[in-house]
């Protein structure tokens, strides 16, 4: 008797477990992207063209949703967060990448790339690609390299046209000791700061300036808390399109493709953006109240730099650096 209620009782709750898993397998949660700018800077644009491939790609599988403006943290914490699995996807500078995978500093000597399809070049070469590989050894998975553009200085206290000039002044910088070790030897006084607490402290005195591609001068309003931007052209500064290997290494095949090709359409999506801003940002920031200096002394700067290139040449290999600088 009581076998005869019991299967029919039985085989129900099984459908309704089943249902349930298939709706909350079907019902996924967004995956959180994290970036340190707004959404209407160059990582906006490389967090929207990536959104939108990937959930086209994947039928509408995929979400993402955008934590801008150091939401979930500074750079540092959101990689840590890729690594722990609380934080999906990042868009990032490798001055945190460094940290990480420490060959990525390569990219950030001083005066090795010469413009931005220069820079292209090699990070869509084999020497970028098999910088990409190198993630995946320290718990990370990186899709492409996206791009910020050349770093210029902005400064409260002077114009500056030749290394001479920024002897002396504080200069935020990332946590990126190539870069560091660079403003050390021209004469600047270089001082790490996680770049959510970048504007205070320009508010504040406590530096007297920073150095950034002008996408970032531009999107982060700096032409409110600075007086003057030198177009040093010091640095190429790339960022990379990251994605949690606690995602990535339960995706099939088909979606490690899709997750890939999203990262490529970021990175576009980013160049197209470097573009805009490095023919109208200028203007822009001139409009906004900046002085300009648009003649800069770079072979001061260069040979203000240059007694370090043997321990960059120590650090990352003179092969790598000759191979970066004959990249054509």
């Amino acid at each position: 008797m009581r076998k005869s209620w019991f299967k029919p009782l039985l085989a129900t709750a099984v459908t309704v477990f089943s249902f349930g898993v298939a709706s909350v397998a079907q019902a996924q949660a967004p995956l959180k992207m994290a970036y340190a700018l707004s959404q209407t800077s160059h990582y906006g644009a490389g967090g929207d063209a990536f959104a939108k491939s990937l959930e086209a790609s994947s039928q509408g599988k995929f979400k993402v949703q955008q934590f801008a403006n150091s939401a979930l943290g500074g750079e540092r914490e959101v990689i840590e967060g890729l690594q722990l699995g609380t934080i999906d996807l990042a868009i990032l500078s490798t001055g945190a990448t460094l940290n990480f995978v420490p060959q990525t500093g390569v990219f950030d000597v001083p005066f090795l790339m010469r413009d931005l399809a220069h820079a292209r070049k090699v990070l869509d070469g084999q020497i970028g690609q098999a910088m990409l590989a190198e993630f995946s050894k320290r718990g990370l998975v990186a899709l492409a390299w996206g791009e910020q553009g050349f770093r210029h200085l902005t400064n409260s206290k002077r114009p500056v046209v030749s290394a001479a000039d920024a002897k002396g002044l504080k200069i935020r910088t990332t946590e990126n000791q190539v870069h560091i070790t660079a403003f050390r030897q021209i004469g600047i006084l270089p001082t790490p700061m996680a770049w959510p607490e970048v504007a205070t402290a320009l508010q504040q005195g406590t530096i007297d300036g920073q150095e950034n591609p002008l996408s970032v001068i531009t999107s982060a309003k700096l032409s409110q808390l600075q007086k003057y931007l030198s177009l040093t052209g010091h640095v190429y500064a790339p960022a990379v399109i990251m994605v949690s290997p606690m995602v990535y290494e339960g995706l099939s095949a088909a979606d490690k493709k899709a997750f890939k090709e999203a990262g490529i359409q970021a990175a576009q999506a980013m160049r197209s953006f470097v573009d805009n801003v490095e023919k109208n940002g200028v203007e822009q920031l001139k409009s906004e109240g900046m002085e300009v200096v648009t003649n800069v002394d770079r072979k001061s700067f260069e040979e203000a730099v240059a007694p370090v290139y043997p321990e960059y040449a120590k650090k990352f290999g003179k092969e790598l650096l000759d191979g970066i600088k004959n990249t054509q």
